[in-house]
């Protein structure tokens, strides 16, 4: 830890961490790495529903549905409402219906929970000829000929929706390829750069704080990547805190240039912090 700037930040920080009606939580790398849960999460959960502060999730993860993340998290001990969970996968099919019409013929490169989250209701048409659209998520069984299809559908003039660009995943072997390589390849290989539903847009931190029933000035958003958490966060307008079990480091912050409002070694800095002063939603405070 830098001990010239991080109480200074901690000090700066303390009157709208006190202040905050509600948290917007990434979960890859803050919550866990893979199927490893990070030890400082339950504690840190606890410490905000001490403090009575509401929080959601907003993951730029497609590759489970939000029924799925509750039973991952829920397996790890952590006890969570399917409603407050946003996926990217979600996002991108409300994404998709808003700009294109029922019986669009559409391919997916993805996993199961994006393929339900796009077809699950029947507004879309999967197909892998003629398609009017190509929608791309993580895809950790990826194989040459989805890439293929995809590329083809692409060159053939659909247009192109990503769930996320992501470049990497944290999991708890380190970093592997995520959403954003797909995106790469097909890029390589047509030209064609695609929508990006996902963060760092505001689009999920805003359907998360729409969850919370707060203002984006009153919420802060948690995150792992400066690339993504950080900026969508500052794009909805919130407070923002990078916690450093993830993706980027202190070193990033200096080579990007973006700043987050602070910056935390774990989630046990919060949770010291959220029980030690009072905040809005204790009784007393």
């Amino acid at each position: 830890m830098d001990e010239t700037i991080q109480p200074e930040i901690k000090r700066e920080a303390a009157t709208w961490l006190s202040a905050a009606r509600g948290f917007v939580l990434d979960m890859d790398g803050v919550l866990y790495r893979g199927n490893q849960l990070i030890p400082e999460v339950p504690e840190f959960l606890n410490s905000l529903r001490r403090a009575g502060i509401p929080f959601a999730m907003a993951t730029n993860n497609s590759t489970l549905s939000p029924a799925q993340y509750v039973q991952k998290l829920g397996g790890m001990g952590i006890d969570v409402d399917e409603h407050t969970i946003v996926t990217s996968g979600v996002a991108t099919a409300a994404y998709l219906k808003s700009r294109f019409p029922k019986g669009t013929r559409a391919y997916v490169v993805g996993m199961a929970a994006l393929r339900e989250a796009v077809f699950g209701d029947g507004y879309f048409e999967p197909a892998t000829r003629g398609v009017d659209v190509v929608i791309s998520g993580a895809d950790f069984e990826l194989v040459y000929e989805s890439l293929k299809i995809a590329c083809l559908c692409l060159r053939a003039g659909a247009a192109y929706v990503a769930t996320n660009a992501d470049v990497t995943y944290p999991s708890e072997e380190g970093l592997i390829p995520g959403s954003g390589t797909i995106v790469a390849a097909l890029r390589a290989c047509t030209g064609v750069e695609p929508v990006v539903v996902g963060k760092p847009g505001a689009v999920l931190t805003l359907s998360a704080i729409e969850i919370l029933g707060t203002e984006p000035a009153q919420t802060v958003m948690l995150g792992d990547r400066l690339d993504t958490d950080i900026l969508s966060g500052q794009a909805a307008g919130t407070r923002t805190v990078l916690v450093l079990t993830g993706v980027s480091d202190r070193a990033e912050i200096e080579q990007t240039g973006i700043r987050p409002d602070l910056v935390v070694n774990t989630l046990a800095e919060l949770t010291v912090f959220y029980d030690s002063v009072p905040v809005h939603g204790r009784a007393g405070a």
